[in-house]
């Protein structure tokens, strides 16, 4: 009998548990109504998107007035960084570290005329801040990008050494928290941040953006839009507002576990042979692991694995295109072809890593056989 499908993917998108499909279907039976209008449908509409409102600015560290929704992380990082730019009038240069999603880099290229500079990290992907304050020292940076955990390599950024640099330099800080938020603590130094539901185990086509109530930031859509123009769907913003005070709430325990999953298959995939593992050991979040094989095509490597009930990430997270090789893993100076990224999500079980760990070496040495790659 073929062994049940593992989904080892929930880097970005985590499967929904059955409480958070519960609230959908309410939100289907009580805010189907638009929540902008006056009378008592879309009041009830209305109240299911202001408490979820109020739950995501919970968690976050910000008010609810300052908590935005858009139709995805995606768009919310281009308004985001769109508005806090044309609040910074005189000031056409964004910087970025190197390991940035594209959706973030593209924006600031679209937005400042290709005048965007990143910043280097190291070998475990941590910013070099003395290069990061060398870059916001000239008085020409409108806004700083810097993620606060990697969706790639699952390093963290100490972002209170990066808002010390940035607060001495006065230029905004925005934090892409789209893999982050719902797996740790949520991050203290900010002045704007992003949040992905679907990283946390809500619905797809839903962004979250907070600020500070010190942050300035212009509209700059037309004239009428909000951060999510023509509204949003009630059902999606109640039920990842669930998903995310269900992760809150088991978030010890989950942490916990995820963890100790992941520093086996980190300490497991070290011993095989021509296999690099990426990202900081100890500060990291605590669901991401990926490693680099030697000689071996990353799509090939999916595909075998899907083949055998497993579904894992290759190539690079931050692209549209996900099967391109990783500028992420480029950028720490890692081979950046054949590589696995898992993304587990709280249903993992500790039975599904020893069955990926004990068929990885033979998935590993099969296709180093067919390429005619030599032995390791």
């Amino acid at each position: 009998m073929q062994a049940a499908r593992m989904f080892l993917d929930a880097s970005g998108s985590a499967p929904m548990t059955n409480r958070t499909l519960e609230a959908f279907h309410a939100g289907l039976a009580d805010g189907w109504a638009d929540p902008s209008r006056l009378h008592t449908e879309s009041r009830r509409a209305r109240q299911l998107v202001d408490a979820a409102r109020e739950a995501f600015a919970d968690v976050l560290g910000t008010r609810p007035e300052h908590t935005h929704l858009s139709h995805s992380p995606h768009t919310g990082l281009e308004r985001i960084i769109a508005g806090i730019f044309a609040a910074r009038r005189g000031r056409d240069r964004i910087v970025g570290t190197a390991i940035e999603r594209d959706a973030t880099l593209l924006a600031a290229h679209h937005l400042a005329g290709g005048n965007v500079t990143t910043v280097p990290v190291d070998t475990l992907g941590h910013v070099d801040l003395d290069a990061l304050a060398a870059e916001l020292a000239v008085p020409d940076v409108a806004l700083a990008a810097v993620q606060h955990g990697n969706h790639e390599i699952g390093t963290l950024q100490r972002l209170d050494q990066v808002a010390e640099v940035t607060r001495s330099a006065n230029v905004p800080l925005v934090v892409d928290a789209t893999a982050s938020i719902g797996h740790g603590a949520s991050p203290e130094h900010w002045d704007a941040l992003v949040a992905n539901p679907a990283d946390w185990g809500g619905p797809s086509g839903l962004g979250i953006v907070a600020l500070q109530p010190r942050t300035r930031w212009l509209p700059s859509w037309p004239e009428g839009d909000d951060w999510a123009p023509g509204g949003v769907f009630v059902p999606s913003v109640l039920a990842a507002a669930v998903a995310l005070q269900e992760r809150t709430e088991q978030l010890e325990s989950t942490t916990e576990r995820l963890r100790g999953l992941v520093a086996r298959v980190r300490a497991t995939a070290a011993t095989w042979p021509g296999v690099d593992v990426v990202g900081d050991p100890d500060e990291r979040l605590p669901h991401i692991v990926t490693f680099s094989c030697l000689y071996v095509d990353g799509e090939s490597l999916l595909s075998r694995l899907d083949r055998e009930g497993i579904a894992v990430g290759s190539g690079s997270a931050c692209t549209t295109s996900t099967l391109e090789p990783s500028r992420v893993l480029a950028s720490v100076g890692a081979l950046s072809h054949g590589n696995v990224r898992l993304g587990l999500h709280p249903g993992v079980t500790e039975e599904q890593i020893s069955r990926l760990l004990a068929l990885m070496p033979r998935v590993i040495a099969d296709l180093r056989a067919e390429a005619g790659a030599p032995e390791l």
